[in-house]
């Protein structure tokens, strides 16, 4: 008992106390600011960056920083979660607070249905792990995303929705459908990493069949390159409860 009390003298909380205002170290790359008119597009790797107008697509940037020096710099604002995919398209004008505003549009039956708790099954359809990492750190300690009510689960019958990460390989397509088709309904689909918004770096490969997201509608669409565990969290919490 003396030790566990020393433990908790010396080390002090584990866990962050305010996760919706929590602090971000200056390094962090979040939401993109473009400062010129006439972008270089030739340095993204993943094609994210657009000229006349200038725009940078956070569904497709994986937060590389190679447009650092061709007029795009970074902020460390982490809340970039959006219901709709075309708020991901960011432009020259836009600020962090302008985007805020418009992020998030939820319904009113989200919050009734899933506001007080959400249980998740999450699909690694193809991806690096790099996302899927993330996701299970936001269960630990230190972001202890269960104290919201939001949990993965190990069976889709369980869950009332699902968390897609990676590009969706062939074969993963079949999975996928199947875990969805597997979720009773009402159900939500997120789509989580610049891999299952956008392919990202995969977007061009033969071996990838997205008709998925043809089929069914994305409730919620979380960017990053992998994905940090306060956007994510930030992300889900916003539309089950605004």
């Amino acid at each position: 008992m003396l030790d566990t009390l020393k433990l908790k003298y010396f080390q002090g909380k584990q866990y962050i106390p305010d996760i919706k205002n929590a602090s971000m170290k200056a390094q962090f790359r979040g939401f993109p600011v473009i400062k010129s008119d006439n972008l270089d597009v030739t340095v993204c790797p993943v094609g994210a960056l657009k000229s006349s107008p200038s725009s940078i697509d956070l569904g497709k940037c994986t937060l590389c920083g190679a447009c650092k020096g061709a007029g795009v710099d970074f902020t460390n604002s982490y809340k970039l979660a959006t219901t709709q995919r075309e708020s991901l398209i960011i432009t020259k004008d836009m600020t962090f607070e302008d985007y805020e505003k418009l992020a998030i549009k939820s319904r009113k039956e989200i919050k009734r249905v899933f506001g007080k708790s959400l249980k998740l099954r999450q699909v690694s359809a193809g991806g690096c792990n790099g996302c899927e990492m993330e996701l299970n750190a936001c269960s630990n300690c230190n972001f202890d995303m269960g104290r919201y009510g939001i949990d993965f689960v190990a069976s889709p019958r369980h869950a009332d929705g699902i968390v897609i990460t990676g590009p969706i390989t062939k074969n993963m397509a079949y999975a996928l459908e199947d875990c969805y088709n597997s979720t009773p309904d009402p159900k939500i689909v997120i789509l989580t990493g610049a891999c299952a918004i956008s392919g990202g770096v995969f977007q061009n490969s033969v071996e990838l069949n997205r008709e998925f997201l043809d089929k069914y509608p994305i409730d919620l669409y979380i960017p990053g390159c992998p994905v940090h565990p306060l956007t994510f969290i930030n992300g889900v919490l916003d539309f089950i409860t605004k």
